[in-house]
């Protein structure tokens, strides 16, 4: 990192402060030295405008509508990658030969059994449980399985853990929706692909032959990729600052799933699909973008802007053409479909929309799609936590491989009561 000095004036004294600049994107002061040389924290709610540490996993650039996975656009490893490649490059810098991806994948396939006796730990839980409470517990439980490679000062063994969590989170996540259907367990199946297998494991029944459909599975596969990290948000941010105490990996994903279930988070691609269908049709678009607009109604266009993107999310284009092939595939026809391209086609175009900058995201098509492929609404969120602990396992290691971290404590603006004597209950 290159550096300058910016310099700050405060109560009569002037101090020096570090800027540093990475390799592309905006630069940063480094304050970490501030409140010893002048008392004084920084406040920034949200942490909006604070980098937490340096990653040289994802970049972002909101205003371009630019997303590089170690530096590869979105664009490209969505329409060219698969997910298991994306994964080995997010976890070790480098997209693989195909040497490596065979063993890459190899290594993750002879991982994705889950202990038999965390196949009981289900039955615990009521059948009409949200399958995120069931993903929630179940990998927090991932500890008391999988004891033996909890050390985190091991690299071997962190690595051991980060090929399980990879491995057995769409084992997890099947079983999660089995579980809430009252269908029989499907055990993994090592000749198909991380994406076709997890399809299998949700959709096959012990009673009827299952074949994954390659369109569909492409697409998932695709929505995983898109899924797979998105820098510093809230969930990678629960993660690193979990792991920032030294909890094993387990628990340290547990955390992020907790954190992904938020409705502000992993469960926008749910709301958008629910306001295409309060919307219905094309005709009643015009009185919801008018419902939009006006401040004292509460309906709010959902799938549209970013809390991060600026312009149009590169996501949202690979989606709207993904959403047409599983249709396609399926012989599918959903007037969801139609009414989102007109919605989209009418808010681009909108003085109100474009002033805003509010461009449509991946969650307002990827609803449509998982839809389609026969996913509840209640596993959205799931499928998101799946995609993103590749991420989260990627973030999770880069930190714990850092010298310079610390635990994560941040500070406060105190406003509540000045010091003030105790008193007795019976004066009071």
């Amino acid at each position: 990192m290159s550096e300058n000095q910016a310099t700050l004036n405060i109560d009569g004294k002037t101090i020096d402060l570090p800027v540093h600049s990475g390799t592309i994107g905006p630069d940063v002061i480094d304050v970490r030295k501030l409140y010893a040389q002048t008392g004084a924290f920084t406040y920034d709610p949200g942490f909006t405008s604070t980098a937490s540490c340096d990653s040289a996993i994802t970049y972002i650039d909101g205003d371009e509508g630019v997303l590089l996975h170690r530096g590869y656009p979105i664009g490209q490893l969505a329409e060219n990658s698969s997910f298991m490649e994306v994964s080995y490059l997010l976890l070790n810098g480098e997209l693989p030969s195909q040497a490596e991806l065979d063993d890459f994948s190899r290594t993750i396939t002879r991982h994705t059994m889950v202990h038999e006796q965390l196949s009981s730990f289900y039955s615990g839980f009521r059948r009409d449980a949200h399958p995120m409470a069931v993903m929630c517990g179940v990998v927090g439980a991932l500890s008391a399985f999988y004891h033996d490679s909890t050390d985190i000062a091991d690299p071997v063994l962190r690595k051991i853990s980060s090929h399980r969590l990879i491995a057995k989170i769409p084992t997890i996540a099947a079983m999660a929706y089995k579980y809430s259907v009252g269908q029989p367990f499907v055990y993994p199946d090592n000749r198909l692909s991380y994406t076709g297998n997890f399809l299998r494991m949700t959709f096959a029944v012990p009673a009827e032959e299952y074949h994954v459909v390659p369109e569909v599975e492409k697409a998932l596969d695709r929505i995983f990729i898109l899924h797979a990290d998105h820098e510093q948000n809230a969930s990678t941010s629960t993660v690193r600052l979990a792991g920032s105490s030294g909890a094993n990996p387990f628990a340290c994903m547990a955390a992020g799933i907790a954190c992904l279930w938020g409705p502000a988070h992993g469960g926008a691609n749910e709301a958008a699909l629910n306001m295409l269908r309060e919307i219905g049709t094309p005709d009643r678009i015009q009185h919801y973008i008018d419902r939009a607009k006006d401040k004292n109604d509460p309906f709010r266009l959902m799938g549209f802007g970013h809390r991060v993107y600026k312009n149009y999310d590169p996501r949202a284009t690979v989606m709207q053409s993904t959403v047409r092939e599983v249709f396609q595939a399926l012989n599918v026809t959903d007037p969801l479909f139609e009414t989102a391209l007109r919605l989209e086609e009418i808010a681009l175009s909108d003085p109100y929309f474009v002033e805003k900058k509010l461009f449509p995201n991946v969650d307002f098509y990827s609803g449509i799609i998982l839809s389609a492929i026969g996913f509840p609404t209640t596993m959205f969120t799931v499928l998101f936590a799946l995609a993103r602990t590749v991420g989260w396992v990627a973030q999770w290691n880069e930190m714990i491989a850092d010298p310079g971290q610390k635990i994560g404590r941040p500070r406060q603006l105190y406003t509540g009561p000045t010091p003030r004597d105790y008193v007795p209950l019976a004066q009071r």
